[in-house]
């Protein structure tokens, strides 16, 4: 697990880098699938957003098939999974941005903003995990 840790940080680091210095724009998740879905107007341009998101799942697809199955875990409640993902939408339009966007291009741009709202991710993902521990709410 390290090693596939390691190997997935160093590409997306990879892959935000080539957009910042390639580009000159942000790799934030959050941020070109609203461009790429039209729910924004400005920023980077369409056709690059939408081959950036369509490229998330192809490149899944192609770790995959080299590598062979990946084991996952998920909540088996369709419902959790929607209140969950509704929830991180709104935080991420609230916060101007995702973990992938703050937390990798932000933090390596030492950006006060950024730095801020990954230490407030980090809280509350601590905070999630204590509180699900606790209630006996794991999966």
């Amino acid at each position: 697990m390290p090693l596939a840790g390691l190997t997935g940080g160093l590409m997306i680091g990879l892959a935000g880098a080539i957009m910042l210095l390639g580009l000159g724009r942000i790799a934030g998740v959050s941020g070109l699938a609203a461009r790429a879905t039209g729910i924004a107007r400005g920023g980077t341009p369409w056709p690059l957003a939408s081959a950036f998101i369509v490229g998330l799942p192809l490149g899944a697809w192609l770790v995959t098939f080299v590598a062979g199955t990946v084991t996952t875990r998920f909540p088996t409640s369709i419902t959790v999974l929607v209140v969950g993902g509704l929830i991180v939408g709104f935080g991420t339009r609230m916060g101007s941005g995702c973990t992938s966007g703050h937390g990798v291009c932000g933090l390596s741009r030492l950006s006060p903003r950024s730095i801020m709202a990954t230490a407030s991710f980090m809280a509350a993902g601590f905070a999630t995990v204590a509180a699900m521990r606790v209630m006996g709410l794991t999966w």
